[in-house]
């Protein structure tokens, strides 16, 4: 079974109230029916990194996050995801600002995972960013995950 890291943005528009904006209310929706039909299909992972963003802001909303992730299995990447993240933000491949993201990418390349989930565009889900980080990855003799967002992930 294929391997899907769950990052923090999935489970905010799973359990957020319906936006108004048109692309959000659909994001929401897509990320509902794949929790709900594709889901089963991989084995679904999450970080220490998922859990600390998800307990964030309002503590109701935090709530309905961590009910969501409760159950899904809990990877590290160790020392190696740590020095990749380091490099990753020393290198410039994400801005300090990022930190977050970093880690979500680290961890998930050092577990091996197949995909990382999310719908960050602005520092994951990013062709020009992607190509740099594919680059870096493969330099260090690591295989980047196929970082993609639910549609790209559904059996159509």
């Amino acid at each position: 079974m294929e391997s899907v890291y769950i990052e923090t943005s999935m489970v905010s528009y799973l359990v957020a109230r319906s936006s108004r904006n048109p692309v959000t209310a659909w994001r929401q929706q897509l990320t509902k029916e794949w929790w709900a039909e594709q889901r089963g299909q991989f084995a679904c992972v999450i970080s220490q990194e998922v859990i600390a963003e998800a307990m964030e802001g309002d503590a109701g909303m935090a709530a309905k996050r961590m009910a969501v992730l409760q159950g899904l299995p809990l990877i590290s990447g160790g020392a190696e995801s740590a020095k990749l993240a380091a490099d990753l933000l020393e290198r410039g491949l994400f801005p300090a600002v990022a930190r977050a993201d970093a880690n979500h990418l680290a961890v998930a390349t050092c577990a091996a995972v197949d995909y990382l989930l999310t719908w960050n565009f602005r520092h994951l889900v990013n062709a020009l960013v992607l190509h740099r980080l594919e680059k870096f990855i493969a330099e260090r003799g690591l295989h980047l995950p196929r970082v993609c967002t639910p549609e790209e992930l559904m059996e159509i």
